[in-house]
């Protein structure tokens, strides 16, 4: 996986939880929901970027804590 990809992850990643937060502070559920979704969203991507390079354990992490979140 390129370091591109890498980032690209990491930021929506980080922008799912900023606004599943936003989402709860506010009382807006569908915001919540959104950002769940796109955190789970972005972790499977980056389980399947996992895949690609060979990394079957880390696919696989990466894959359940994409739906534990």
């Amino acid at each position: 996986m390129g370091l591109k990809d890498s980032l690209s992850n990491f930021m929506n990643k980080g922008k799912g939880k900023a606004q599943e937060s936003a989402g709860r502070a506010t009382g807006d559920r569908e915001q919540e929901a959104k950002g769940q979704a796109t955190q789970t969203e972005t972790g499977m991507k980056q389980a399947g970027e996992n895949l690609k390079n060979g990394d079957v354990k880390g696919a696989r992490e990466e894959a359940k804590d994409a739906f534990d979140e």
